[in-house]
């Protein structure tokens, strides 16, 4: 299941499930202890003890509240509350409650009680919530996703010269169907690719406002997903023919609810020729075009099983290897064994993609792709380049990627806060990206490999996809970024290892 909220299951259920902090009145997180199934309230930032899977049951309007370490919270008649609980049951129960001020309110349904406290001492309360059951909710997720209406089953992108968001896209297909969520003082703004903001009359506008915050509420049931409200009580919805993404009603129906996914990488390939590889003629792959329009894009799909890739069309349909001619045609609808694929990073940032078969593939005179080469020359090299991310958001293992200290002249970067700083990347024909920080100066490499942004110049990196939605980045001396428990972000990483990966 992704952390973004799609489909998972639970006891043979389909559920919606979420991965979510809790944040208290003293601005503390609800933490489950790795050791002894401690239950606290004294979490500094929303890290792996700190975030929690939220099981919405298809039948009720209950939801279940999973730690990292597996375990369900609980209650009993006395407002113990404990995570040990390997499979829920009748008190594991929990509805939730909200005030005006879109906090939630956590009660046991078997017994009754509110989840509240400080520190050490968190305890249900049979009594109606104070200060301290109310939490705020923040969404422990990459913030750059996909949104998906319930009702209409499809999803937002942005409509930039209407300026609006609407929901008209059977598949999100490029950087106008990626949404970010920003948190915003226990709030959440919707960002375009652009970096412009929702406002709750459907408008875009470049200026954070109280009109563009909106606070999360979930509906379980056999109708589930999350809602976005705003300062006036009314709800996000999708309006018209064009399905305007807009605040206008006081309660929740389907088409006021929405799910969230990964936002998978799209990119395109460059043959050795030059051209562009496409499906603009049909269900042949060849690499034959100069222009990039949505028939020259692919998404790139992380099979874990295989630790290899599949790769999607905009028509819904996979690469594969044709039985007989090893060419390759977007004809699978499903993701078989000849729809896979291993892409290997070479030393100077072009990639080769080795088929089921264990031949690579290269493009004929025609342009046309075939997967019966057994050895690396140039023609089996290919240029890809990344063309969904026009912004970027790097969540490493301790953190998000931002400014040692906002504002400051000197921009250096750290890896450990717990809110993002915008990163806007510049993809060059030949896979080479640049980045730049939000104060519009490109990021540079100190003496020690400190990363800043503060050159009038690019530095030269290469990215290399490593699993669903992640990657590394390497610098141009061939050393990865590397973060660190106390935030040092530099260019000194040798292997690829947890403290390289980056979320995207």
């Amino acid at each position: 299941m992704s952390e973004n909220g799609l489909n998972g299951h639970r006891n043979n259920l389909t559920s919606l499930q979420w991965k979510v902090g809790f944040i208290n009145s003293e601005q503390k997180y609800l933490t489950a202890e790795t050791f002894g199934h401690k239950i606290n309230a004294s979490g500094t930032g929303l890290k792996k003890r700190q975030a929690w899977t939220l099981e919405q049951d298809p039948k009720e309007e209950v939801v279940y509240i999973r730690s990292h370490l597996g375990r369900y919270l609980s209650s009993d008649r006395y407002g113990n509350i404990t995570g040990e609980c390997e499979e829920p049951g009748r008190s594991e129960k929990f509805s939730i409650e909200y005030n005006d001020k879109g906090q939630w309110a956590i009660k046991n349904v078997e017994h009754g009680c509110y989840v509240g406290g400080i520190d050490n001492n968190v305890i249900g309360h049979n009594k109606p919530p104070t200060s301290t059951e109310w939490w705020t909710l923040q969404l422990a997720i990459h913030p750059q996703v996909n949104l998906k209406n319930v009702n209409r089953k499809v999803y937002a992108r942005l409509a930039a010269e209407e300026g609006e968001i609407q929901f008209t896209e059977v598949i999100p297909w490029g950087q106008d169907c990626l949404i970010i969520l920003k948190f915003v003082e226990g709030k959440y703004a919707l960002v375009t690719c652009d970096n412009r903001y929702l406002h709750r009359d459907g408008h875009l506008v470049e200026e954070l406002s109280p009109e563009t915050l909106f606070t999360i509420e979930l509906k379980s049931g056999q109708i589930s997903g999350l809602a976005l409200k705003d300062v006036d009580g009314c709800y996000l919805t999708a309006v018209g023919h064009t399905a305007v993404m807009k605040a206008r009603n006081r309660a929740i129906t389907k088409d006021e609810l929405f799910t969230i996914e990964d936002s998978h990488p799209q990119v395109t390939f460059t043959s050795h020729t030059g051209r562009i590889v496409s499906i603009k003629q049909g269900v042949d792959v060849s690499a034959n075009q100069e222009e990039v329009t949505d028939r020259e894009t692919f998404q790139l799909e992380f099979d874990k099983n295989s630790k290899k890739w599949a790769i999607r069309t905009v028509d819904n349909t996979y690469w594969a290897v044709a039985s007989g001619t090893s060419g390759i045609q977007a004809t699978s609808k499903d993701i078989k064994n000849n729809c896979l694929f291993d892409l290997a990073w070479q030393r100077e940032g072009s990639i080769t993609i080795k088929a089921f078969n264990n031949y690579y593939i290269y493009n004929k005179a025609t342009g046309s792709l075939l997967a019966n080469s057994d050895a690396i020359s140039e023609k089996e090299k290919f240029r890809i380049r990344l063309v969904n991310r026009p912004v970027l958001v790097m969540k490493g293992e301790f953190g998000f990627v931002a400014f040692k200290v906002p504002g400051s002249a000197k921009a250096e970067y750290v890896c450990n806060k717990s809110v993002y700083d915008l990163i806007f990347l510049e993809a060059t024909e030949r896979g080479i990206y640049h980045f730049k920080g939000h104060n519009n100066k490109y990021w540079s490499i100190g003496e020690d490999g400190s990363l800043f942004a503060d050159s009038t110049g690019p530095t030269p990196f290469i990215l290399e996809f490593r699993g669903q939605s992640m990657f590394t980045v390497k610098a141009p001396d061939g050393s990865f970024l590397k973060g660190e428990r106390n935030g040092i972000f530099k260019a000194t990483g040798k292997e690829v290892n947890a403290s390289t990966l980056w979320e995207f």
